[in-house]
């Protein structure tokens, strides 16, 4: 069995779903809705942050271990584990917050990754320590066992971001099921004014949802799978969040701006797939965007 087919697996044990519930319920306590979570799933940059500060820590301590086995360079080594150990914090919480809004395989399989992430920071951390008591030899012993752990644990990390598309958008792989023909949504008259109505549109051998929102003679319509994780979009409702009128996921609560899909409140990082619109003698037609054609 291959290394991505253990973890898949180990994705569908639910033996420590005990300790991990807890765990998750304590994130979200932590974590509450509001402007520090959303910072930190990246809402603000839409594209996850978690994937853009590991970089730092991963980054820095895979260079510390090539200045390790330069005498003369090993000081440059140790500001550098210090820096990641300074910046995982960071990256941890962000990963944190992710990952508390995730399906339960993902959550299980970021249990393990969180899990050796912590040990390698402790022997990072306990690697400096070592360091500054001048016993470099314990201090390097202990930076290189971290960096094999964080190593297989940034494995685990890229095996959720890929293979689980924890941090992809679900609402772009949606978008590539669809015709990239105007598709006719009916008449502007029968989409109810401002909540979501749901419509479909023919794909590659499927019938794909969209989400329509009627605001007097104007219609938005987004592709039915939120971004998130692909809730459906057209069940959702019509708030104002942070003066814009958004879509809200009804799963995740995720808010997408109905003027450009840009999302204004988390989980979601990943704007939400929006379609072109025009109107024809009274019928609402809409069609992919040149992106995706």
């Amino acid at each position: 069995m291959s290394l991505m087919g253990f973890l898949d697996r180990l994705a569908d044990v639910s033996t420590f779903d005990k300790v991990i519930e807890p765990a998750r319920s304590a994130v979200q306590a932590v974590l509450k809705p509001g402007a520090l979570k959303d910072a930190l799933h990246g809402t603000w940059l839409g594209h996850p942050l978690h994937p853009v500060l590991v970089q730092v820590p991963v980054g820095s301590w895979a260079s510390a271990g090539l200045l390790d086995a330069i005498p003369p360079l090993r000081p440059a080594a140790t500001v550098l584990i210090g820096t990641g150990v300074v910046v995982s914090v960071p990256a941890a919480m962000s990963g944190a917050a992710d990952w508390s809004e995730q399906e339960v395989g993902v959550r299980r399989l970021g249990a393990l990754h969180a899990v050796a992430n912590t040990v390698a920071l402790g022997f990072y951390v306990g690697s400096l320590v070592a360091r500054a008591k001048g016993r470099g030899t314990l201090g390097r012993v202990l930076s290189y066992t971290g960096l094999g752990l964080a190593t297989g644990s940034a494995a685990v990390g890229g095996h959720m971001s890929y293979a689980q598309s924890s941090g992809a958008s679900h609402a772009a792989t949606a978008a590539r099921a669809l015709t990239s023909d105007w598709i006719d949504l009916g008449p502007l008259d029968d989409l109810p004014e401002g909540r979501p109505a749901l419509r479909t549109a023919p794909g590659s051998g499927v019938t794909a949802p969209l989400a329509a929102v009627r605001r007097g003679g104007r219609v938005d319509v987004f592709v039915g799978a939120c971004s998130h994780l692909a809730g459906p979009l057209y069940e959702g409702s019509v708030e104002e969040v942070r003066g814009h009128a958004c879509l809200v996921c009804p799963w995740h609560d995720s808010a997408f701006d109905l003027d450009n899909g840009e999302p204004r409140r988390g989980p979601a990082a990943n704007p939400q797939e929006k379609l072109d619109v025009r109107m024809e003698a009274g019928h609402v037609m809409a069609r992919l965007p040149a992106r995706h054609q």
